[in-house]
């Protein structure tokens, strides 16, 4: 607790002085670039959006036309604004600590979300928008955004974690990827295609993409359902035991260039075809259609292999909860607005068409829209979604705290990169003494 107050002072304290530069208000700084739906409506009720992402905020703005179309009564001048990630994150906490200054609707991204959940919640219960259609969700990716049995945030995808494929390299090792099933068939997989092209079957980064989609296939996490950090659990030793064989016994995987799947080392390494597989959520799509061309054809997608311990085929990983706040003007207004744009059949469908995101509504798995002809079907094959429904009831979700965000940065900082690139440090001492910092931290 000591912690959060201590870090919602340095918050309060770097808005003070950014206040002191000029600005009318304490939001940290204009945003890179702001959009605007509804302003030529007379009488349309203003609601801003803040997001740090601006294919997130062209979604929204194409949403507020659809509903002003809908709804010319109640129609909507809506503002989105695009700001960088730890600014917008930190604007946030600062404008709901002071009681001023939040925005009505905001993207608040996986990790940062239990730094909202906690004392005071200054965001606003979607359950009156949920309950009636919560049957048609994937659970498990709502949950994350939730705290005692309340709902704050509208997923942006489901995030099922999948494998992805080269399928050149795969042919060239002979190897059938619907033989493999475990994770034991993975590696006796990866043998095979090392030792016949020389490629590396897999790409292990050093952040939580590393880890913590392995852990929660076993039925683990950093937390158990009572909030114990369970970090250095037996489940947990023995997955990073297994990943740290892949990378330094078997030599099947390797650590991306750039560490990590979002750098442009990374594009050039896939898209010349340095790995036979990678293992991320499926909303990866659209970085494959953007920056590796080369693969178009190539890649086809299949669930993550099973441990032998669980039935477990794929874990809803990473995402961004979009929540309304306390401060809105008008609260119901808002809420019914995001429910229409990320909520509602037509608002998944359009998840899928304008971002390329897996619709955290299974139902509209099926919808003709969904299934019509598009880059990503032409990228990858046209079975994406049949994949999808047959893992439906098995895919896993990942428990939350407030100190999520503390486990995740040790992950990157001292435990991966430690334990699997620098191959200085045993997993079971890695986890055990991180843990003991943690809990240090959390008391």
């Amino acid at each position: 607790m000591k912690k959060i107050l201590l870090l919602g002072m340095v918050i309060f304290l770097l808005g003070l002085l950014a206040a002191c530069g000029g600005g009318e208000e304490s939001s940290g700084g204009s945003a890179d670039e702001t959009l605007e739906a509804g302003s030529d409506i007379e009488d349309a009720t203003e609601l801003t959006f803040w997001t740090f992402a601006g294919t997130h905020a062209e979604f929204f703005n194409d949403a507020a036309e659809r509903w002003n179309e809908e709804n010319p009564d109640r129609a909507i001048k809506l503002i989105s604004e695009t700001y960088p990630f730890d600014q917008m994150h930190n604007n946030l906490l600062l404008a709901l600590q002071s009681g001023e200054g939040a925005p009505d609707l905001v993207d608040i991204e996986i990790a940062k979300f239990p730094n909202f959940l906690q004392g005071d919640i200054q965001l606003e219960s979607l359950n009156d928008q949920l309950d009636p259609i919560i049957d048609n969700f994937v659970t498990e990716r709502l949950d994350m955004y939730s705290k005692e049995d309340q709902y704050y945030g509208a997923p942006t995808h489901l995030g099922a974690t999948v494998v992805y494929y080269n399928m050149d390299i795969m042919d060239e090792a002979g190897v059938d990827i619907d033989s493999i099933d475990t994770w034991d068939d993975y590696v006796e997989a990866g043998k095979q295609v090392l030792e016949s092209t020389g490629k590396p079957m897999s790409v292990i980064p050093t952040n939580w993409y590393g880890f913590w989609p392995y852990i929660s296939q076993k039925g683990s996490g950093f937390f158990d359902d009572n909030g114990e950090l369970t970090l250095a659990n037996e489940d947990n030793i023995e997955t990073l035991k297994f990943i740290d064989e892949m990378v330094n016994e078997h030599e099947i995987a390797v650590v991306p260039p750039g560490a990590d799947f979002h750098t442009e080392e990374f594009y050039g390494f896939m898209n010349d075809g340095g790995a036979a597989s990678m293992t991320v959520p499926m909303y990866y799509m659209k970085d494959f259609t953007e920056y590796m061309p080369d693969l178009n054809g190539k890649i086809q997608i299949r669930p993550m292999p099973v441990w032998s311990d669980s039935d477990i085929r794929s874990v809803a990983m990473g995402g961004t909860g979009t929540a309304v706040t306390s401060q809105s003007a008008d609260v119901e207004l808002a809420k019914e607005f995001l429910s229409f744009t990320k909520l509602s059949e037509e608002g998944n469908i359009q998840l899928w068409k304008q971002l390329g995101f897996d619709p955290p509504r299974w139902d509209v798995w099926d919808d003709p829209e969904v299934r019509a002809d598009n880059e990503f079907y032409e990228y990858f094959h046209d079975d994406i979604f049949d994949i999808l429904l047959d893992i439906r009831d098995d895919i896993s979700g990942v428990n939350m705290t407030e100190y999520t965000p503390d486990v995740l940065e040790e992950l990157g900082a001292n435990v991966l990169h430690g334990v699997i690139r620098e191959d200085n440090r045993e997993p079971e001492d890695a986890l055990k003494e991180t843990a003991e910092t943690l809990k240090g931290q959390m008391q």
